[in-house]
């Protein structure tokens, strides 16, 4: 069995993640955390990734961007492929993690869930199917998320543009004046309570409407995500993998 490594371990995702991993062909041994207030002999709880001695294959990360130099540091040290599943990076981010990936292998999907990636292939040619529609998407999370909009809304945005150049993202409409863009692909975020997750993408054409949903009624689906790309890259070749890969095989 392959050693698994939790970054943020002790958070919402990193409990899921553990609770999934134990059910699979990982052995989660050790997690990393700011966090002590819980550690037993089995899966032991460090402070800082430099204090870890456990050999470990894989890790998968539902931290902070703020952590990803002592990710990689760790990982790139220790010849250990990782499956980053944080949002909120920054361009500077993007490319330490590229930079990275000629050494190591990582999964980097901003979301983990198999129904969120089949929805970004189906947007991607319904885009093109529906040209002249209108494009709107709407992202809901509770409110103790800190990054909006989300990584997943801006995949499925990305998924209209791959087929569609000339679209650009309006961020909500605070203060514009005058008829909508028809280039425009609307994203408009919604905060509250603990709501998981939820994506709408709409596509709004004279006189018909089509909707596509995809909602999260529990975490363990990211969870079971991530603990399937850690296995999916174990042993891989240094690289960049994301869901695409993961779905093809």
């Amino acid at each position: 069995m392959a050693n698994l490594l939790i970054s943020g371990a002790l958070g919402k995702m990193g409990k899921k993640v553990y609770e999934a991993a134990i059910n699979s062909s990982l052995s989660p041994i050790a997690g990393v955390d700011i966090k002590q207030d819980f550690s037993n002999d089995n899966f032991k709880i460090y402070d800082s990734f430099n204090n870890v001695s456990e050999k470990i294959d894989v890790v998968i990360d539902f931290s902070s961007p703020k952590n990803l130099d002592n990710l990689l540091n760790f990982c790139l040290e220790n010849n250990v492929n990782a499956v980053l599943c944080t949002t909120g990076y920054t361009e500077s981010d993007l490319e330490k993690i590229e930079k990275a990936s000629s050494k190591i292998a990582i999964f980097r999907s901003f979301n983990m869930s198999l129904g969120v990636n089949v929805l970004i292939s189906a947007v991607k040619h319904v885009a093109k199917s529906l040209y002249g529609f209108d494009i709107e998407i709407i992202e809901k999370h509770h409110n103790k998320k800190v990054d909006s909009p989300s990584g997943t809304a801006l995949m499925l945005a990305d998924a209209v543009k791959s087929e569609l150049p000339e679209k650009y993202y309006v961020y909500g409409r605070e203060g514009i004046v005058g008829a909508r863009d028809k280039n425009e692909v609307g994203i408009h975020a919604i905060r509250g309570g603990n709501i998981v997750g939820e994506h709408q993408v709409v596509f709004a054409g004279e006189n018909e409407t089509l909707t596509f949903t995809h909602q999260a009624t529990d975490r363990g689906v990211f969870a079971i995500g991530a603990v399937n790309a850690a296995i999916y890259i174990c042993g891989k070749n240094a690289g960049i993998y994301n869901m695409d890969n993961l779905i093809k095989g």
